[in-house]
């Protein structure tokens, strides 16, 4: 004998409780009676919202008992569990249950438990820190500033590195004050260079002995500052005019050295004039005209055989002088403008400065070193001033250093405009400050401060309820009468309480915060 047929509305949605094969379609073996719809929540043969569906089919698929009853109605119903409840906390949340758990919930079904967390730990995945927002916090600070400290580096980095790169290719070709080697607007490289297309070989020396030993018949010796020379330097030199039978040319020589490498001839102060006539029978000097002799010294002499040129004042600034030995002579000029890279293609200086230095195939430049000087020489001359003994080279790469520093400083510099808000790392509620700086006290035992600070914020709030002025708040003359006036009880010593001693023991303490609130409650609603 069969059962009731279930109503269409009671007959299970899962596919799982779907009648299986041999039974009539009512969920019940042929001479059973179909199970009983769970009143318990359930939508049919014995299923649960949140069920999954393996314990659904095994629900459905259960044989009934004797009495016409299924064995998953005899299953005691258990209580719900910890995971029904933080189950049922993540879907009100919002948070999709996860299938195929296996916990137990209200009517035996199975309730799902908590996805897996990557990495095999199971729970619920926990929420970010409440008032932090992604990407802040302590570590993603020191983050931020390593990388600013890294590109600040690594920019001062490039800059040094192109500096020192700028030093070194600049460092063969700025060697200084009428050097040949030099480029600089005080350098002699111009001129180096055209006598070297007109076959003429040019050799820097840097000691007298090296330039006394390089001359000969076929040479020319440029000593560019005689007046640096001590009296052994200026004697080996006097000794390689008197024997080489080549020629001399003496850059500006002073009294200090014309007295040893060309005796006769004295200075006569400077020219006046920059650019001037030759006015001589020389010839270097009519091929080449008007020139930048001036500028400089001015000579005279009394010697026989003495060509003067290029005269200001009627005192040359060019002299000739023959020498002992046949074919040789000492060329004295008061002005190094011909030769400086600057003013070389004016009037005709090129012109002079050519034949004068390359009358021989030879070209001996000597520019006189410190250990060549006379330490007494040049005692009067004027004293350098720091940047002029700086060379040419560093005080370009200090003032690209300077640049740097400034366009350092202006990226780095605050920018004036509006206040920008930012989110603090971590948010921290005012009663948790509050307690913790009760737990500092009580550690302390500060029990003197923490009376203190209940005290005088009691009365501040006090003087505002009573209408005291702030700046008045902790005055007892002030407070005292006017908190005295609002109470209705009886009389108590309200100075005591407000500004009374100090509490003797935590119990104290904690008795003076108590009267301190009813004080002020009974003001306020007075």
């Amino acid at each position: 004998m069969t059962g009731p047929t279930p109503d269409p509305a009671d007959t299970p949605k899962h596919p799982a409780a779907a009648p299986s094969a041999g039974t009539d379609g009512s969920g019940a073996l042929p001479g059973q009676t179909a199970a009983t719809p769970d009143t318990a929540g359930s939508d049919g043969a014995g299923s649960v919202p949140g069920r999954s569906p393996q314990g659904a089919e095994r629900t459905a698929a259960a044989p009934s008992g004797p009495e016409g009853r299924s064995a998953a109605g005899e299953t005691p119903r258990r209580a719900p569990g910890p995971a029904v409840t933080a189950t049922a906390t993540a879907t009100a949340a919002g948070a999709p249950a996860a299938s195929g758990a296996h916990g137990t919930g209200p009517g035996g079904a199975t309730t799902p438990e908590p996805a897996p967390r990557p990495g095999g730990t199971s729970g619920t995945a926990e929420a970010p820190a409440p008032g932090r927002a992604p990407g802040t916090g302590p570590g993603a600070a020191i983050r931020r500033a390593t990388r600013k400290v890294r590109l600040t580096a690594a920019v001062l980095a490039v800059l040094a590195a192109g500096a020192v790169i700028l030093a070194v290719l600049n460092s063969g070709t700025r060697h200084g004050h009428l050097d040949p080697r030099s480029a600089d607007p005080t350098g002699s490289r111009a001129v180096a260079e055209l006598l070297k297309e007109r076959g003429v070989t040019t050799r820097v020396v840097t000691t007298a002995r090296e330039a006394a030993d390089a001359t000969g018949p076929r040479t020319t010796l440029l000593v560019t500052e005689p007046d640096l020379l001590g009296a052994t330097q200026r004697s080996v030199i006097r000794s390689a005019i008197d024997l080489s039978g080549g020629r001399t040319v003496l850059l500006a020589p002073g009294d200090t050295s014309l007295s040893d490498l060309s005796p006769g001839v004295r200075t006569e102060g400077d020219a006046t004039t920059d650019d001037l006539d030759p006015r001589c029978t020389l010839p270097a000097a009519g091929s080449a005209g008007r020139a930048g002799t001036g500028g400089g010294l001015r000579y005279s002499t009394a010697v026989p055989g003495v060509t003067s040129c290029y005269p200001s004042g009627g005192h040359p600034t060019l002299l000739v002088l023959p020498t002992g030995t046949t074919g040789g002579d000492t060329v004295l000029l008061g002005s190094e403008t011909i030769l400086l890279n600057e003013s070389l293609a004016e009037e005709g200086n090129a012109s002079l400065a050519l034949q004068l230095l390359g009358s021989r195939p030879d070209l001996v430049w000597y520019l006189p070193s410190l250990a060549d000087s006379d330490p007494a020489a040049g005692s009067g001359d004027e004293d350098k001033t720091l940047f002029e003994l700086v060379p040419a080279g560093w005080s370009w790469a200090l003032l690209q250093l300077f640049l740097a520093a400034v366009l350092a400083a202006l990226w780095r510099a605050r920018r004036l405009g509006p206040l920008v808000t930012e989110k603090l790392p971590v948010v921290i509620r005012a009663s948790e400050t509050t307690e913790g700086r009760a737990r500092l006290y009580r550690k302390a035992g500060a029990r003197d401060r923490a009376a203190t600070v209940l005290r005088a914020a009691t009365r501040e709030r006090l003087a505002a309820l009573v209408g005291v002025p702030p700046s008045r708040a902790h005055e007892p003359a002030a407070l005292v009468p006017a908190v005295s006036a609002r109470l209705t009880g009886g009389p108590r010593d309200v100075t005591d309480l407000l500004f009374g001693s100090i509490p003797s023991d935590d119990a104290a303490l904690v008795a003076l915060a108590d009267h301190l609130d009813a004080l002020e409650r009974e003001v306020r609603t007075s």
